[in-house]
This record gives structure tokens, C-alpha cells and sequence, in this order.
């Protein structure tokens, strides 16, 4: 290639029609987590496979797994160039509250410099950069600067339950040099930042059981424990005051950064007041002694995510719940074990659980932290393809996160990752409203232009496909 200018004009002079395709692909109801969504989840993953093919891409293949299809395609012409694994995933989350979308979520509109519609964001928006980006390649120069296969599954949003199989039994197929995601945020439309780390992640249902049926609260109110008023109570023994979690043991592994990093975070991360400012919150809270930014980075957390018991209805019903149960999610550090911390979970809770109820514990999503060193050789590419596409240097950020298929990655391919977020703080994903800003899918592909062309001059050494081991050649 003499000149990667006619790909950038392609990218650019076909925006409209690349926002059209964006929205053909949003309209579909891919609530990966929702049963009642299957068959809109498998069309989804079919329209991709669809798309992939007319972009040029070969050996186009939908495989299908216990729950949601993993669509899978490549390029492969280039024996002596590095291997690019690029992932995404089409899943959605629930549109749960309905009523508070201001258009419907499946039906995208464009407005002003926003694309609207669930998915928009996270993460149809941030893969569809880097299909355009191939077409773009493919569309004009007939061929890619480098090796690309994709994966992208239909489970993200529940923990990729089926993806570590998925890995495990196709790992020749596989087969890269480094991985690359875009299902993130950057600091702002003016900074963009590129993430080296991310949290894992634990998630548990903790269930308390009082009695066999529901009571009325006049006949038995006053000689029970109600299970719900049982998990309060338990529940306000999982922080101590100082906002720590109060497991015994829970921070033993959890890893102590330098003073350096924390100084480095503290000049280029967000700041606390824009955290909050993107929360709607008009005050903060947690652990004492670390910034609000490293609350929700180099600091595990424990969020309580619902509580369901009793009556829920209209007007009143006076009853003592039989059950009550809760919804938790840890945020896990390096070093921190997602079995391990489990078991802690579980000794605590049968330690503090009164002997007028007893307690289950029901765990469903287990994914380890994520951390590359930040002198890792493919960071530059991807600071080099930011500088491009975006016209700025970016900052080295960490985000709160997780995305298990990083350290699945790492366990299955033996392969770096390298995180190109084209998102913004105020996306509204996981929220009624979600968007995503054009002018970040537009430099997003272009960023993905340049990150393949920065990568055609990647090397590993012969037999190697460690980390570290790798060089960037200039």
C-alpha cells in the first residue's frame, strides 16, 4: 500500500451510509440475557454474518452455542504479517425502564450529532468502527495490511457463559498475535484515552429464607423474623464505616500500586467532580484514603444491585415475606481471585446469618481482572493509531470495568489485548436513552484504519506468543 488516503476518504465519504447500516443493526432486539429474545438475538447474529460477507471479509461462519451464536469471519493473505483478533459483541442489555425512553430503544434516530437506540454505544456502535474500517480497506485496496479474524459473541452482557468453551475448542482457528476491543469510554471528545486495565468481577444472589408461606403481619408481626428485615441486616454488615467491605480477608490479595501510578492517575484521569457530574450525583462515597477515580479502578467494590421480597404492588397488603432475596456484584483488582473471594463471601455470610433464618448463596458470574503493562510494545500502536484518528495524543486510563473475554484471552490464546474505546462518559449505556456520538464513529474508524496499518510493523520473535516478548518496529 503507497497511500492509506484513499481508505480514509472512503470512511469519510461513506459516513451517511455507514450510519445507515449502524441503525439496521441496532433495530434488532438482541437482549442476549432475556430468553424471550433468542430468535431477535440469533437474526442479529445472522444480519452481522450477512453484512461481514458483503464487506468483503471470508470464511464468513455463525456457530452456534448453548445460548447465543458466536459469529466468526477472517482475511488471511499475509504469512509474514502479525494476526489481529478483533471482538466485539452484539448483545444488548434490557431497555428496563420503558417508560423513561424518549423514543422507542429498537427504533434508532439521529439527532443532531447522536445516534440513539439500545446498543447504539455499547457496543454495536464500537465494533461496527472496526468492520468499517476493514471495508474500508477492502472496499479500496482489496486487501488489509495485516491478518484480521473476528469474533463476536451474543453473551456479553450475562459474563460470556459459553465463550471460554468456545475459545478452548477453537483455539488453531484462533490463533493471533494480539487481540483488540472497542467497548469503552474515553475521557471526553477532546482526550481520548486508552485503557491498560479493567476490574473483575463477581456476581452472587443471596437468598434468605424465613418460613414456608407468606404471613399476615397482624397474627405473626412481633414473633417472626421477617426475611427481608434478616437481609437488612445483613446486608449492613458488608461495609464497615469507613466504606471497606467488612469480609475477613477480603483485601489480602488485592495489589498496592506505586505512588507514581497513583500521581500519573490523578493528572490524566477524570476527575472526581466529573465523575459525580456523570453519575447525577451530588455527593460521593467509599473506602477513605483513595480518590473517587480509584475508588472505581485500583479498588475493589461491593454493590448491592436489588432486592426483591414482600409485596410489590398498588396499595397495601400487610405481609410477612416467607423469602427475601438480593442481587450483589463485586468489582475485583489484580490478584484478586473471583473463586476465592466467593468462598470468603460465603464463610461471612453464614457467620453473620441469624439462627432465626438461613441463608443460600447462588454465584453466576466469575471474570478476573485485567491488567497490561503499560510499557507493553502494542500500546504503542495504540497510541499512534489514537494520534491519527483523533488528531491528539491519549492519556493511559483505567476504568472500572469488566470484559471477561480479556482474561480469557490471556488463559486460552496467550495473547495481549488492546482496549480502543469510541465512547462516551455520558453514552447513557446500561440506561434508558442510549447514544452514540458520529463524530466518534467517525474518528473511531479511522483510529481502526491506522491501529492495522501501526500493527503491520508489529513483529513477535519466532516461537513466542508471550507478553513482553514483543516488538514494535518503527
Amino acid at each position: 500500500m503507497t497511500s492509506v488516503q484513499p481508505v480514509l476518504s472512503y470512511a469519510s465519504g461513506n459516513l451517511p451510509q455507514f450510519i445507515k447500516d449502524l441503525s439496521s443493526f441496532i433495530r434488532f432486539e438482541s437482549i442476549g440475557t432475556d430468553a424471550k429474545y433468542k430468535r431477535q438475538t440469533a437474526a442479529c447474529a445472522n444480519w452481522l454474518a450477512g453484512h461481514l460477507k458483503k464487506t468483503g471479509l471470508e470464511h464468513v461462519k455463525v456457530f452456534q452455542t448453548e445460548k447465543h451464536p458466536v459469529v466468526y469471519a477472517d482475511w488471511i493473505r499475509h504469512p509474514a504479517k502479525p494476526t489481529l483478533l478483533i471482538y466485539g459483541h452484539y448483545d444488548v442489555q434490557p431497555v428496563q425502564p420503558l417508560k423513561e425512553w424518549v423514543r422507542p430503544p429498537f427504533v434508532p434516530s439521529v439527532e443532531g450529532k447522536y445516534i440513539y437506540g439500545r446498543g447504539a454505544s455499547d457496543d454495536k456502535g464500537q465494533l461496527f468502527s472496526h468492520v468499517k474500517a476493514l471495508e474500508s480497506f477492502l472496499k479500496t485496496e482489496r486487501q488489509l495490511p495485516i491478518n484480521v479474524k473476528c469474533v463476536f459473541e451474543g453473551e456479553e452482557e450475562m459474563g460470556s457463559p459459553n465463550l471460554e468453551a468456545f475459545l478452548h475448542k477453537h483455539k488453531n482457528l484462533l490463533k493471533a498475535d494480539v487481540a483488540v476491543l472497542s467497548d469503552m469510554a474515553i475521557l471526553s471528545k477532546e482526550k481520548p484515552s486508552l485503557t491498560y486495565a479493567l476490574r473483575g468481577s463477581l456476581s452472587v444472589e443471596l437468598e434468605v429464607i424465613g418460613h414456608g408461606v407468606d404471613l399476615h403481619s397482624g397474627n405473626f408481626g412481633g414473633a417472626v423474623h421477617n426475611p427481608l428485615q434478616a437481609l437488612s441486616e445483613i446486608l449492613a454488615k458488608l461495609h464497615d464505616a469507613s466504606g471497606k467491605i467488612a469480609i475477613p480477608g477480603f483485601y489480602s490479595a488485592v495489589k498496592v500500586y506505586s505512588q507514581q501510578e497513583r500521581t500519573y492517575m490523578a493528572r490524566y484521569g477524570p476527575k472526581g467532580k466529573d465523575i459525580l457530574r456523570d453519575a447525577r450525583a451530588a455527593r460521593g462515597w467509599g473506602e477513605e484514603g483513595y480518590s473517587i477515580y480509584e475508588r472505581t479502578t485500583i479498588r475493589p467494590a461491593l454493590s448491592i444491585n436489588g432486592i426483591v421480597g414482600g409485596y410489590q404492588g398498588l396499595g397495601v397488603k400487610s405481609v410477612i415475606p416467607a423469602k427475601a432475596s438480593a442481587k450483589l456484584n463485586f468489582r475485583l483488582v489484580p490478584d484478586q481471585d473471583p473463586h476465592d473471594i466467593e468462598k470468603l463471601f460465603r464463610q461471612y455470610i453464614k457467620k453473620i446469618t441469624p439462627d432465626t433464618v438461613t441463608t443460600r448463596v447462588h454465584a453466576n458470574l466469575y471474570a478476573s481482572a485485567y491488567e497490561l503493562d503499560v510499557n507493553h510494545p502494542v500500546l504503542k500502536a495504540g497510541k499512534f493509531a489514537y494520534s491519527k484518528g483523533f488528531g491528539v495524543p491519549p492519556v493511559l486510563t483505567r476504568i472500572g470495568g469488566t470484559i471477561p473475554v480479556l482474561s480469557l484471552f490471556e488463559k486460552e490464546l496467550n495473547i495481549p489485548s488492546v482496549l480502543l474505546g469510541f465512547g462516551l462518559p455520558d453514552d447513557r449505556i446500561h440506561a434508558p436513552n442510549e447514544r452514540f456520538f458520529l463524530p466518534n464513529f467517525m474518528k473511531g474508524i479511522h483510529t481502526c484504519i491506522w491501529f492495522m496499518l501501526a500493527l503491520s510493523k508489529y513483529r513477535l520473535p519466532a516461537n513466542s506468543q508471550k507478553k513482553g516478548e514483543a516488538q514494535y518496529l518503527t
